[in-house]
C-alpha cells in the first residue's frame, strides 16, 4: 500500500474507486465500506483509494483536544494494508480546508485530482462547508461529473448502530468484549519498551513498561488485562496493568506487561499488544506479598482464558 501525505501529492493519472472518512478504529461498519471498495476496484483493475484526515476534525473545529483516537496513524496504516487498500491519502485537516464548499471539494479534489469513477460512502456522510452536503448531494454531483455513488447502509449488531464514539465509551468502561466485537479484532496498543523501577522482578513478575508516543491514543480504563503479542516471531501471552500502581503509591499512569514464559531483552523495541479482555480492576494492596498472591491468581485466570477461547493472531 502506498501512503501519501496530502491530497496535492496524489499524482496517479488514472481513474480510481475511493472512499472518504476519518475511519477512527476501522470498525465493522467501516470495514463494510472498505471491503466493498477493494473488491470492486480490483475486479475492475482500478486503484482502491482511501482518503482520510489527521488531525481529527473535532480537534480542529471544536478545539476538542480531549478526544482520543482508537488507532494511531501507524496502526490505521497496518489495518488498511491488510484489507487490500492500494493507496491511503492522509490529508492535514485545517480550518481553511473545512471551508471548501461541497462543489469545490467534489469538482476540484474528487474529480480533478483523484479522477474518481465511483465513491463508496456511509449513509450518514456529510461534507463541504459546515458539513451541509449529504450523500444525496453527492449523487447529484455524480450525475454532473460522471461518477457513481455507492451508499452503504447502517451496519448493526443486535440493533445497536456501531460508531467510534460507542467504542470509545466501551473502552472507558473496560468492556473489551464489546470493543473487540465492534472492531472484529482485538484492540491494539503500540509502544516502546522502556525501563521501569523493576519492582515486578522483586516478586517474580518482571514487567515490560510501555511508552506510547502518540498522546492522542485512547487507553482502556485502569485495570488488569489479558494480552498477547508477537515477539521474536513467537506469540507470547501475558497480563497488563494500566494505572497508577497504588500499592507502591505511584503518582503517574503506567502501562506494564508481564509476559508468561518469556526471557528476552526487548528494551527499546516497539511492540504491538493485543488486548483480549479485562480481568479485574486495579487494587491497592497492603503489601507487595499480597500483590504477588493476586498476580498469581491473575495469571491462572489468563491461562484459563487462553485455553477456553480462540484468539485472533
Amino acid at each position: 500500500m502506498k501512503v501519501i501525505n496530502g491530497i496535492d501529492n496524489y499524482t496517479k493519472n488514472k481513474q480510481c474507486l475511493l472512499t472518504i472518512g476519518t475511519f477512527d478504529g476501522i470498525h465493522i461498519g467501516h470495514q463494510k465500506i472498505i471491503n466493498e471498495l477493494v473488491f470492486e476496484a480490483h475486479k475492475e483493475n482500478l486503484l482502491a483509494v482511501v482518503l482520510s484526515f489527521f488531525p481529527h476534525p473535532r480537534m480542529v473545529l471544536q478545539k476538542d483536544n480531549a478526544i482520543k483516537l482508537i488507532d494511531t496513524i501507524e496502526e490505521k496504516k497496518d489495518i488498511l494494508e491488510k484489507m487490500g487498500v492500494d493507496v491511503l491519502v492522509i490529508h492535514p485537516f485545517s480550518k481553511s480546508f473545512s471551508k471548501l464548499s461541497a462543489i469545490e471539494f467534489t469538482r476540484d479534489l474528487l474529480v480533478d485530482i483523484f479522477k474518481i469513477k465511483k465513491i463508496f460512502i456511509g449513509f450518514d456522510h456529510r461534507f463541504g462547508r459546515n458539513r451541509k452536503a449529504t450523500v444525496d448531494d453527492l449523487i447529484k454531483f455524480g450525475s454532473t461529473y460522471n461518477f457513481s455513488v455507492k451508499k452503504i447502509e447502517a451496519q448493526e449488531i443486535k440493533k445497536v448502530n456501531i460508531s467510534s464514539t460507542k467504542i470509545r465509551k466501551a473502552l472507558a468502561e473496560g468492556d473489551l468484549k464489546i470493543v473487540n466485537q465492534y472492531l472484529a479484532r482485538p484492540f491494539v496498543i503500540t509502544g516502546i519498551v522502556i525501563k521501569g523501577k523493576e519492582i515486578g522482578r522483586k516478586i517474580n513478575f518482571p514487567t515490560a513498561n510501555i511508552h506510547i508516543e502518540e498522546t492522542y491514543k485512547i487507553l482502556p480504563i485502569n485495570g488488569v488485562y489479558f494480552v498477547y503479542s508477537r515477539l521474536n516471531n513467537e506469540i507470547f501471552y501475558g497480563m497488563m496493568n494500566i494505572g497508577n500502581r497504588p500499592t507502591i503509591n505511584g503518582k503517574n499512569k503506567t502501562i506494564e506487561i508481564h509476559f508468561f514464559n518469556f526471557n528476552y531483552d526487548i528494551y527499546g523495541n516497539k511492540i504491538k499488544i493485543k488486548i483480549y479482555d479485562k480481568i479485574r480492576d486495579e487494587i491497592k494492596f497492603n503489601s507487595l506479598i499480597e500483590l504477588q498472591k493476586q498476580l498469581e491468581k491473575d495469571k491462572i485466570t489468563c491461562i484459563e482464558l487462553r485455553k477456553n477461547n480462540f484468539l485472533e493472531i
